[in-house]
C-alpha cells in the first residue's frame, strides 16, 4: 500500500487508516509473504508475538483489522519495521535525507483513535523513533504483546498507563521508561485527555 504523493512529491499528510477494508487485505498479504519467505509457521509467529496462530491467521486473511500494538509485534518477529508492511516506496528516498518534515513522514491511524507517525526509520542501526497519540479509552493492543527488541518511552502530554508483564505504570508528562520488548506489555489511555509519546524502539 504506497500512500499518495502531493503535487510537490512530498507524501500526504493523512494518515494510512489501519483499518480500511483495502488495507486490511493488503497488509495481511504482506505478512503471509515475509512470513512465507522467513519460513515460519502460525505457530512459529504466535510464539514469537505471543498473539494466537488463530488471530495471525484472521490478519493475513484481512478477516480482522489489527492494532498498532499487534503490527510493531508481528514486524518486529518478522524483522522488518512496521512500514514494511504497508509497502512503502518511499521510504529510502527519506532515509537519505537527514531531515524528516512532519508531513513527510508516514502515518498510521485506526478507527479506535491510535495514530502512530514514523518520525525516522534507521533499518541499518534497527532504530525507528515514533510519536505516539491516544485518544481517551484507547490501547496499543487488546492484551499484552512481547517481541524482540528494547524500547525507551517518554510521555509530552496526557497520561499513559504501561503494563509491563503484570505491573502497571501510570506515567504522565516529562515521565520516561524502558523495557525490554520481549517482557508482554500493552499501553493504554484510561484518562480523559488525548495522550502523546515519544517513543524509540530498537531491535536489540
Amino acid at each position: 500500500m504506497t500512500p499518495k504523493t502531493n503535487t510537490d512529491g512530498r507524501l500526504d499528510e493523512r494518515p494510512i487508516e489501519v483499518d480500511t477494508e483495502e488495507t486490511v487485505v493488503a497488509v495481511g498479504s504482506r505478512i503471509r509473504k515475509l512470513r512465507s519467505e522467513r519460513r515460519l509457521t502460525l505457530q512459529m509467529l504466535a510464539a514469537k508475538t505471543g498473539l494466537s496462530a488463530s488471530m495471525l491467521s484472521m490478519v493475513e486473511r484481512g478477516r480482522t483489522s489489527p492494532s498498532i500494538g499487534t503490527l510493531v509485534a508481528i514486524s518486529s518477529a518478522l524483522r522488518v519495521h512496521m512500514t514494511a508492511l504497508f509497502d512503502i516506496d518511499d521510504e529510502e528516498q527519506l532515509a537519505a535525507e537527514p531531515v524528516h518534515r512532519a508531513g513527510d513522514q508516514p502515518k498510521f491511524e485506526t478507527a479506535a483513535g491510535v495514530l502512530r507517525r514514523v518520525a525516522q526509520n534507521d533499518n541499518v542501526r534497527g532504530l525507528e523513533l515514533v510519536v505516539n497519540e491516544y485518544l481517551p479509552e484507547t490501547a496499543s493492543a487488546v492484551r499484552p504483546v512481547h517481541h524482540a527488541g528494547t524500547e525507551y518511552g517518554i510521555v509530552i502530554e496526557g497520561e499513559l498507563t504501561v503494563e509491563l508483564d503484570g505491573e502497571t505504570y501510570l506515567l504522565g508528562p516529562g515521565d520516561s521508561i524502558t523495557y525490554d520488548s520481549a517482557t508482554p506489555h500493552r499501553l493504554s489511555n484510561a484518562g480523559p485527555e488525548r495522550a502523546s509519546a515519544i517513543w524509540v524502539n530498537l531491535d536489540r
